[in-house]
């Protein structure tokens, strides 16, 4: 039978089969991935076959993995020329991005933008904490809205904390996969229990929507949202933005400058120091927002050799 690994628990895996059954999960024997170096074989979002223990009642053995559509790696910590699969099949990444208190930089956005385009994972960008606006940020928030909907990206505005605009957000989950990123009190897990209150994830004693709470989750662990849609919690969510993006592949990953390539002089333009650069030319003109070039420069010059680490 088939069935999606809901929670990674060391060497036992939760998988919820196709009639909602739950089972504990082993592998058995040693299960590799080809051409993949990672420390774990399974992850929360994996699609996979098991066969029930004789004798076992509630357990199963994990027999094979389907085929991966995405998934998101972190750098190992202990060995560094391998990664850990953070989690697979995401459908959405949601990007919590807050003006203030905490601030999130371009950068950072920029950087989760890149990493999550690299993994074939559309992203929606929420503001949450629209509530404590002042008007100066009010205004940055809109300068915010007008670059990434100006390439694409659909952005929503929420107070999670009031349930302003979160009905929204349910909704572009419903019946999908997704993850939710951002910086420690940007007020991740305060908008997932507004749109599942009978979920109650925990904070520790500050609650991360006043910037000190920090996720205590133990294992990475696949929670249903009430709508037909999952969202994946994981310890390893800052990690999300590690990932190893080929020198000159850099620029793929940024939407508006890819699109202007055909227009430059070279067919292999960086964007850099060449002549006739249809995207230096864009950013002079305003055509491309100059933070975005300024994030291109900043990740492309991370690092010396033909791959980097992009880490947000």
């Amino acid at each position: 039978m088939t069935g999606v690994v809901v929670k990674s628990m060391g060497k036992w895996y939760a998988v919820r089969d196709g009639d909602g059954v739950m089972w504990q999960c082993r592998i058995r024997g040693k299960m590799r991935m080809k051409g993949l170096r990672h420390t774990n074989p399974i992850a929360v979002g994996d699609h996979v076959i098991i066969e029930p223990e004789e004798g076992d009642e509630g357990q199963a053995v994990i027999l094979e993995i389907e085929e991966r559509k995405n998934y998101i790696v972190r750098r190992s910590v202990n060995l560094s020329k391998e990664t850990h699969i953070v989690a697979s099949n995401i459908d959405v990444a949601f990007l919590l991005v807050t003006i203030a208190r905490p601030r999130t930089s371009l950068g950072f956005i920029d950087r989760f933008l890149v990493v999550a385009d690299a993994y074939d994972i559309p992203t929606v960008i929420v503001f949450n904490k629209i509530d404590e606006y002042s008007e100066e940020e009010r205004q940055v928030a809109g300068i915010y809205r007008e670059i990434y909907e100006g390439i694409g990206y659909t952005c929503l505005d929420v107070s999670a904390l009031h349930g302003q605009g979160v009905d929204e957000v349910a909704d572009k989950m419903k019946g999908k996969q997704c993850m939710v990123g951002g910086h420690s009190g940007a007020g991740k897990s305060t908008l997932i229990n507004a749109i599942n209150p009978e979920l109650n994830i925990r904070t520790s004693e500050v609650s991360d929507y006043h910037e000190k709470g920090k996720h205590t989750t133990t294992f990475a662990e696949m929670h249903e949202l009430g709508n037909g849609g999952y969202i994946i919690d994981t310890p390893g969510i800052k990690g999300f933005g590690i990932v190893t993006i080929p020198r000159d592949q850099l620029h793929h990953h940024f939407p508006e400058m890819f699109d202007l390539l055909p227009e430059c002089k070279f067919h292999n333009c960086l964007h850099l120091a060449e002549p006739g650069c249809a995207v230096k030319a864009a950013v002079e003109s305003g055509a491309v927002a100059e933070s975005r070039y300024n994030s291109y420069l900043s990740m492309y010059e991370e690092d010396e050799g033909p791959y980097r680490t992009v880490n947000y």
